[in-house]
């Protein structure tokens, strides 16, 4: 699954960031793959928020359809 299917409080893997473009970007963000990441927020038509540690970092739906997740148990 895409990391903006993702539900409001769920903690994720990511798995894949297969663009070397997104990648970039998504290491800027501090998220690389190998993360868990909680999905903090999902807002409609809007970004995707996640929580890294004590940081909250928005990701836009473009980016965030881009990078493969899997849920953690």
């Amino acid at each position: 699954m895409t990391l903006e299917k993702s539900k409001k409080g769920q903690l994720v893997k990511i798995i894949s960031i297969p663009n070397q473009t997104v990648r970039a970007q998504a290491i800027r963000f501090g998220i690389a793959e190998g993360e868990n990441v909680v999905c903090q927020e999902v807002i409609p038509l809007g970004p995707v928020i996640l929580q890294k540690n004590k940081q909250e970092i928005a990701i836009g739906r473009k980016l965030a359809s881009q990078i493969k997740v899997e849920p953690v148990a």
